[in-house]
């Protein structure tokens, strides 16, 4: 039972990860420079990307906070929400 809670919890973190690294991406900032306007190390940001880290809430609004972002943004699948607008465009 323990390995199935880990397996979900790591699935989790790599698609939270992606997320962050899909709006930073947008916003054309390195890691460093997120980690920057996150005042978090870069190398934290980068174990969050990779989904190696296991964020605490104070953290996740710092990441929204670098990116200019809602924090429910970060939970936001983009390739989701990208196929609902254009849904919404073609009816």
């Amino acid at each position: 039972m323990a390995t199935k809670k880990t397996a979900a919890g790591t699935k989790h973190r790599q698609a939270f990860g992606r997320r962050i690294r899909e709006l930073r991406l947008e916003r054309d900032h390195s890691q460093e420079k997120l980690a920057e306007l996150s005042g978090l190390h870069r190398n934290y940001v980068g174990g969050v990307e990779r989904g190696e880290i296991n964020l605490s809430l104070e953290n996740i609004h710092a990441l929204a906070h670098g990116l200019r972002v809602d924090v429910a943004e970060l939970f936001v699948d983009g390739k989701k929400k990208l196929s609902a607008a254009r849904a919404t465009r073609k009816s």
